[in-house]
C-alpha cells in the first residue's frame, strides 16, 4: 500500500486570482520539469526521482534506448543548463492517466512543466484536460508527429486544433515529424526550465529558440502558417522546429493552445505564487495583523514587493492602462512603475465580512512589458 503525503493548498487563506488563468497553490520554483514513461526502473513507492544529469541515469538503471533517457538528453542539452529533470512512471498499461498524474503531483509537487513520453492523441487530450485544473498549477507540453496538424485538410483529425477548440490556456504542442526524437519537446521543455533563473533582466520568451538534438522539420511557408499563424493571421496555435533563411533553426512561435504565450503564462504563474506566499508568510509572522488602515497597507506593501521583482525581471514594464477601469485607476492611465495595488475602502466593509475578519478586495493592476516577435520594416529610397 502506497501512502501519499498530500500538501494542502494555501488558497483558502489567501486566493490570489487573476484572470484567464486557473487556480494555485504555492510552491518553491517553476524551474523543474517532469517526464513521465513506463520504465520499471523507479519503483511504485517511489513514483518520481530526480536526476541532475542524462548520464546519472545510466548509472540507476536506465539504458541508451529508453524514452526516458532519450528525452532526458534533449532536455539537458538545452543551451540554458536546466539543473535538474523529475522523471516519473505510470506503473502499468492499464493505469488511468489522471491517477499517474496525481500520483506523480502528490510524490512531487515542485515540478511545473510535464510530458507524457509517446503520447497518442487520446494521451494528450488526457492530459491536457488534467492540467487545466491542476493544482498546483502546471503546463502539460506534448509531441505530435501527424501530419494531419499541417493543413486544413486534416483539421477533423488534428491535435492541435482539438485543444484550440477547447481553450485550453495550459497545453503546449510541438509538430515533429522526426524519428528519432518521438519526444522532441522536451528539449524546449529543457530551454524554459533552465532560462527560468529569475534573474534581473531575465525574462524570455520561447520564439525562434535553438533545440540541440532536435533536427528541423522541412515546411512550406503555408504549413508554417496553417500550425503557428503568422504577424497577420491566426494558425492552430501549434509550435514546430524550422530552419528559417540559411543558418537560422528557430522554434516558432512558443505558443499554448489558446494562443497565449508561453512564457506568459510562466510568469503570472510565477507572480501569483510570490504574491501568494508574501501575504501567507505576513499572516504567519504577525502576531496579529489588524483590521484597520495600517494592517491592510502592510499586505498592499508585501504584494508591491512581489511587483516590483517582476519589473526587475522584464515581465511588468511602465506604460498605458488600456484595462478596464478599477478603483481609481482609469482607463488610459500611466503607470509609471508598471503596476498599481489597490484596496477597497476599509469603511465601506459590510459587517458580516469584518466579522469574518477578511480584508477588503485587494485589487492589482500589471501594464506587462511583452515583447517583439514580428517587425515590419519600410526603407524608402531617393534616387
Amino acid at each position: 500500500m502506497i501512502l501519499l503525503a498530500y500538501k494542502l493548498d494555501l488558497s483558502p487563506i489567501v486566493d490570489v486570482v487573476i484572470n484567464l488563468s486557473a487556480k494555485a497553490a504555492a510552491r518553491k520554483g517553476f524551474n523543474l520539469g517532469l517526464i513521465i514513461g513506463k520504465s520499471t526502473v523507479i519503483p511504485a513507492e517511489e513514483r518520481v526521482r530526480i536526476y541532475t544529469s542524462a548520464s546519472q541515469m545510466l548509472t540507476d538503471g536506465f539504458v541508451e534506448t529508453s524514452p526516458e533517457y532519450k528525452a532526458a538528453q534533449l532536455y539537458f542539452a538545452a543551451t540554458t543548463s536546466p539543473r535538474k529533470l523529475a522523471v516519473g512512471v505510470k506503473l502499468t498499461a492499464d493505469e488511468n492517466l489522471t491517477a499517474t498524474l496525481e500520483a506523480c503531483r502528490a510524490a512531487n509537487s515542485q515540478w511545473w512543466a510535464f510530458s507524457y513520453l509517446g503520447a497518442e492523441d487520446v494521451d494528450i487530450k488526457d492530459c491536457a484536460a488534467w492540467c487545466e485544473n491542476a493544482v498546483p498549477d502546471s503546463v502539460y507540453m506534448y509531441t505530435t508527429a501527424d501530419k494531419s496538424v499541417l493543413d486544413a485538410s486534416g483539421d477533423a483529425k488534428s491535435i492541435f486544433k482539438a485543444l484550440q477548440d477547447k481553450n485550453y490556456r495550459r497545453s503546449f504542442g510541438q509538430y515533429c515529424g522526426d524519428t528519432d526524437t518521438p519526444d522532441a519537446v522536451a528539449a524546449t521543455m529543457g530551454y524554459a526550465m533552465g532560462a527560468n533563473r529569475g534573474l534581473a533582466g531575465d525574462a524570455f520568451t520561447l520564439a525562434y529558440k535553438t533545440l540541440p538534438g532536435v533536427k528541423t522539420d522541412d515546411l512550406s511557408e503555408s504549413q508554417v502558417t496553417h500550425v503557428c499563424g503568422s504577424a497577420e493571421s491566426t494558425g492552430h496555435n501549434g509550435n514546430v522546429y524550422i530552419t528559417r533563411g540559411e543558418e537560422y533553426d528557430v522554434l516558432q512561435q512558443g505558443y499554448m493552445a489558446d494562443g497565449t504565450s508561453f512564457d506568459e503564462v510562466l510568469y503570472l504563474d510565477m507572480l501569483r505564487n510570490d504574491i501568494t506566499l508574501n501575504v501567507m508568510d505576513l499572516l504567519y509572522q504577525r502576531r496579529k495583523l489588524p483590521q484597520t488602515e495600517a494592517g491592510v497597507t502592510s499586505i498592499i506593501n508585501v504584494i508591491n514587493d512581489a511587483c516590483r521583482k517582476y519589473v526587475k525581471l522584464g515581465f511588468i514594464a511602465p506604460g498605458k492602462w488600456n484595462g478596464a477601469e478599477c478603483l481609481n485607476l482609469q482607463t488610459g492611465d500611466y503607470l509609471p512603475d508598471g503596476y498599481l495595488v489597490q484596496s477597497e475602502p476599509l469603511d465601506e466593509q459590510s459587517q458580516a465580512d469584518r466579522d469574518k475578519r477578511k480584508a477588503p478586495p485587494i485589487y492589482v493592476c500589471c501594464k506587462l512589458a511583452g515583447a517583439i516577435e514580428f517587425v515590419t520594416i519600410q526603407v524608402n529610397v531617393n534616387r
